[in-house]
């Protein structure tokens, strides 16, 4: 017997097509909001005995969504389903890993103590913001990276970029699993955070230098740190058209008119989060369902990971 896939409202098209690829029915749920704000949710079919998977990425309004993934866990625990799998493909909160001043709350490690009240078998999510994160949860956390999908996306598009680039210091080892895939040498943007979303680029390590570069990130939120690292990239005599590849597409706030003047090349992101086109973005979206249709089987099934986890 199948593993039943359910979906909460965040990202119900990734559902449909996860359950597409995996040759499943989506699990029928009902979740609606009563006239007061309260969330009510109800589990329409029997999950006694079977593996459950609730697929539910957490961007914002974040703690809806989050509410949302424990009721759904709640109701088929109280159901009788023998397994169940929260599957985050983006985890909010995930910057906020670490105190930066006196007073402030590490919200990435309070996020991952409200997620275990939900009792869940394991976790997946793809990119962690942090691999560190892992350690916040005291249950299982499967890692997957949708890097190998967006390389594949690359070569199928005829893109050939001469260097990879770390807009900052913390994409620096996403930087070298994408130049491990690629044979490219690795460039990194030294940056100063000025506040929520502006930067301030000191330097950059690295030849670039007549080379196409392409800039790579695990999630792109106002722009600014994209923005700031294709100016830097120019001046420093790169070649003019910049790729930029991501795979949490939040773009927020003032991110596509960033984006927009930036004028990329080509735009690289995943659909973890629900997005659609944007208007004056060369943007091409790559799905990750079936990434995690063979990741939820492989979870069914009892068969080990390698090649899919980044920790494995």
């Amino acid at each position: 017997m199948g593993f039943l896939l359910f979906s909460g409202t965040a990202n119900l098209a990734l559902a449909g097509a996860i359950a597409d690829s995996a040759g499943i029915p989506l699990g029928r749920a009902e979740i609606e909001t009563f006239p007061d704000g309260e969330l009510h949710v109800t589990v329409a079919e029997s999950v006694r005995g079977r593996d459950v998977y609730l697929l539910q990425p957490t961007p914002a309004p974040a703690e809806r969504h989050i509410f949302e993934l424990l009721l759904l866990a709640d109701a088929c625990r109280r159901g009788g389903a023998e397994r169940v799998t929260g599957v985050l493909p983006y985890v909010g909160y995930a910057r906020q890993d670490r105190r930066t001043a006196p007073g402030e709350a590490p919200a990435a490690r309070v996020m991952a103590d409200v997620l275990a009240t939900g009792r869940f078998h394991r976790l997946v999510a793809i990119d962690l913001h942090s691999a560190a994160l892992e350690g916040f949860f005291p249950i299982p956390l499967e890692h997957l990276s949708a890097v190998p999908v967006l390389v594949q996306a690359l070569r199928e598009r005829g893109v050939r970029p001469g260097v990879v680039v770390a807009p900052d210091l913390g994409a620096a080892k996403l930087a070298e699993r994408y130049a491990g895939l690629l044979e490219l040498p690795v460039a990194i943007v030294h940056k100063t955070r000025l506040s929520g979303a502006e930067v301030r680029v000191r330097q950059i390590s690295g030849a670039v230098r007549g080379l196409a570069p392409l800039i790579v990130d695990d999630m792109i939120s106002t722009g600014g740190t994209i923005s700031a690292a294709v100016a830097a990239l120019r001046d420093a005599g790169s070649e003019s058209e910049i790729i930029v590849a991501a795979t949490h597409a939040l773009l927020v706030g003032p991110a596509r008119e960033r984006l927009a003047q930036a004028s990329l090349a080509s735009l690289f992101v995943t659909d973890s989060v629900l997005g659609g086109r944007v208007p004056g973005l060369p943007l091409h979206c790559v799905s990750v369902a079936p990434l995690l249709a063979q990741v939820l089987t492989r979870l069914h099934d009892d068969t080990p990971l390698e090649g899919f986890s980044i920790t494995d």
